[in-house]
């Protein structure tokens, strides 16, 4: 078997391997929405089941009142709990695509590489202006990627730091809205 016949068949298995992982992550990732997906049913089932027995219980408008003002504030804080859930394993996906994408990319720069070599060594005499363009224009695209996934990082991270705090002040907000609105029927 030749070199490039070999390489071929590497780069192709490499491929492969890379593909396979990316399929892995999603998967993975989508397995774990529903397993949250599940949890949450079940644990609603159970809030509704046991809210039921508690209203059935109740006996005058009064109870009802403060019963029905206790309602609002552990579901908002159950929202943003599970929208914080379903945005890290979304995240979590995110990160591995770009890992396994990042390392494919490498493996992409090595092949070209070694390509650009493969054919220094077997040009003929007066092409090396041809190949230092080739080197040249080569590693400028990899500056250009590596410049614009460096971009892309950043933006991820001021996204999940401005998520993080949007977050942190809603529950703030509803927290406090729940206080007020127990107060306030408390008070009647």
């Amino acid at each position: 078997m030749s070199a490039i016949t070999q390489q071929i068949l590497s780069n192709q298995k490499a491929s492969l391997d890379n593909f396979l992982a990316v399929q892995g992550a999603l998967l993975n990732g989508f397995e774990k929405l529903v397993d949250l997906n599940l949890k949450v049913m079940k644990a609603t089932f159970d809030e509704v089941s046991q809210k039921s027995k508690e209203a059935a219980q109740l006996q005058d408008v009064q109870e009802a009142v403060s019963f029905s003002s206790g309602l609002m504030q552990p579901n908002a804080d159950k929202m943003m709990s599970y929208g914080k859930h379903v945005y890290d394993v979304l995240s979590g996906i995110q990160v591995d695509v770009t890992k396994l994408t990042e390392t494919q990319f490498s493996q992409f720069q090595e092949q070209i590489n070694e390509a650009i070599e493969q054919l220094a060594k077997n040009a003929p005499a007066g092409s090396e202006g041809a190949v230092t363009l080739l080197r040249s224009t080569l590693a400028s695209a990899n500056n250009a990627y590596e410049t614009v996934a460096k971009s892309a990082r950043q933006a991820a991270e001021a996204a999940e730091s401005n998520i993080a705090a949007a977050t942190d002040a809603t529950l703030k907000a509803a927290r406090s809205t729940g206080k007020t609105a127990s107060k306030s029927s408390a008070s009647k």
